[in-house]
């Protein structure tokens, strides 16, 4: 599931959402909220599938991340195995010129990567979960000229070849790329409606870009 930045009224919209073996939050959950606000976000999709993983994006209060650890359900810097694939997460962002609450150095992000990344090493399908999207890519342009994605994402991606890398962060800038064999999509805002649809069968990842449907 995309950023959501406390505007949830997509959620009951995303298609089988109910039947999916387990939902992601890429991150940036509030805008600018702490555990109030990211409680809210949690609760509203967990009564949809509380079957639910979810991380910081840069736009939340750092105290968002101390909330999830402590509902078990926090993916950044961190992995879990569900039906065969290993997700492993990274959340918060690279700097920034605006000064959000969870930003991060390009040292400190490579760190959080390989430590989540080690967990999972062995499983062959591997999905890395960025809420900032890698350097000069498709999906990390602003103003349609500048790119503004984390080294650090795009440098672990080229070295380690995940299959897919599902991210964020820069809601203008929705599409899809590649690095190498690695598939990536940022779907945007879910209030805009963009979402991902996962699907694993034998041994087979299929990733897609999905819109919610309007009444």
């Amino acid at each position: 599931m995309p950023d959501i930045h406390d505007r949830t009224e997509n959620i009951g919209k995303v298609a089988r959402l109910s039947d999916a073996d387990c939902v992601i939050i890429t991150g940036d959950l509030t805008n600018f909220g702490g555990v109030g606000k990211a409680k809210k976000v949690i609760e509203t999709v967990s009564r949809h599938n509380p079957n639910l993983y979810a991380q910081p994006g840069n736009m939340d209060q750092r105290e968002v991340e101390s909330y999830l650890d402590e509902l078990g359900i926090n993916l950044h810097s961190k992995s879990l195995i569900i039906q065969g694939v290993g997700f492993f997460g990274v959340g918060g962002s690279n700097y920034t010129p605006f000064n959000t609450p969870t930003e991060y150095t390009e040292e400190e992000i490579r760190e959080f990567i390989q430590k989540a990344y080690e967990e999972i090493k062995h499983v062959t399908l591997k999905i890395l979960v960025s809420h900032a999207p890698p350097y000069n890519t498709n999906v990390d342009i602003v103003g349609g000229v500048h790119h503004v994605g984390s080294v650090s994402v795009r440098e672990f991606i080229e070295e380690y070849q995940p299959q897919l890398c599902l991210t964020g962060h820069i809601h203008e800038a929705v599409g899809k790329d590649r690095i190498g064999d690695t598939l990536i999509l940022n779907p945007g805002m879910l209030k805009d409606g963009g979402y991902v649809e996962l699907i694993v069968e034998e041994a087979r990842l299929e990733a897609t870009l999905k819109s919610v449907e309007y009444d």
